[in-house]
């Protein structure tokens, strides 16, 4: 499956999750509802927490990062709630996909009235 469905599947889930919820829960709270709509209700493949080796010069460094969902291994998906989206998160998310050569990434912001207003899709390598 390309990133661009699964990404369509994930930001449906999403807003599924949002609107049960609503805004202002504890980011561990939106990643288990999420986790349970992408495995359970949609059957996709997800890594929940999933650590990541970083490796410098050829040589691990350890434990890197754990991604908040990892979907199909072609989506990053870091879950956030939080008054505004800082572009710190941004940055991260991005590191995150370079360090693991995965091109997709959804930054998700819960604490928001609508979710799509607090949707941020971030690619890496866009001249492939």
């Amino acid at each position: 499956m390309h990133e661009n469905r699964v990404s369509s599947i994930i930001i449906a889930s999403a807003i599924t999750v949002h609107r049960e919820l609503g805004p202002g829960l504890l980011e561990s709270v939106y990643e288990a509802a999420l986790y349970y709509e992408l495995t359970k209700n949609r059957g996709l493949n997800v890594k929940r927490q999933y650590p990541f080796e970083v490796f410098y010069d050829g040589q691990p460094m350890g434990k890197g990062f754990r991604a908040d969902l990892v979907v199909e291994d072609k989506v990053i998906i870091e879950l956030k709630s939080v008054s505004e989206i800082s572009r710190i998160f941004k940055k991260i998310l991005m590191s995150y996909l370079i360090l693991t050569d995965i091109r997709l990434g959804l930054l998700l912001n819960f604490n928001e009235v609508y979710l799509k207003d607090g949707i941020v899709r971030i690619v890496n390598n866009l001249d492939e």
